[in-house]
C-alpha cells in the first residue's frame, strides 16, 4: 500500500487510476527529469535516479489500473479457479502467490493475521478466493517460463 501511495503521489493521482491521465503525467515528468537536460554531474545523477523511479512507478501503476485489470480479468479468473496455489511469500502487507500455471500475483494490504489464516486453511485456494484473491488490490508480477 505504501508503494501505491508513493507512486500515486509522484504522478499526482487521487482515487482510481486513469491510464490516459497517467500517461500524460508520465510524459510530463519524463521530460522534466530527463538526465540529458542537466549539465552538472550531481544533478544528472539525481535526474537518472528520479527518471528510473518515474519509469518504475508508471509500469507499476499501469499494472494495477482498473483498465488493465479489466482487460486481463478472464485470464485472472481462470488462474484463480482452475489452478492451485503452488508457492507464496508474505512480507510487510504484500502477499505474493504463485499458481501451478506459472502465473504470479501480488496482493497489497494483506495483514499478517490474514496470511496466517491463509496458511492454516484446509484449502488455501478456497480461502484465497473467498478472502484475498477478489478483495485486495492485485497485480500480475510475472509469468513463469515454461520448461520443455
Amino acid at each position: 500500500m505504501k508503494r501505491i501511495k508513493q507512486y500515486k503521489k509522484l504522478f499526482n493521482i487521487e482515487g482510481d487510476i486513469n491510464l490516459k491521465d497517467l500517461k500524460t503525467s508520465y510524459r510530463k515528468l519524463v521530460k522534466e527529469w530527463h538526465p540529458d537536460k542537466f549539465q552538472d554531474e550531481t544533478k544528472k545523477l539525481e535526474a537518472e535516479e528520479k527518471s528510473t523511479e518515474i519509469i518504475d512507478g508508471y509500469h507499476f501503476l499501469v499494472s494495477i489500473a482498473p483498465e488493465t485489470k479489466a482487460a486481463n480479468l478472464e485470464d485472472y479468473k481462470k488462474t484463480i479457479t482452475a489452478f492451485q496455489v503452488a508457492d507464496w511469500h508474505h512480507k510487510s502487507m504484500l502477499l505474493e502467490v504463485t499458481f501451478t500455471d506459472g502465473n504470479k500475483y501480488e496482493y497489497f494490504g494483506v495483514s499478517k493475521i490474514l496470511f496466517g489464516k491463509f496458511l492454516n486453511a484446509k484449502s488455501m485456494n478456497n480461502f484465497g478466493k473467498r478472502n484475498i484473491f477478489n478483495k485486495f488490490t492485485y497485480r500480475k508480477s510475472m509469468k513463469a517460463s515454461v520448461e520443455v
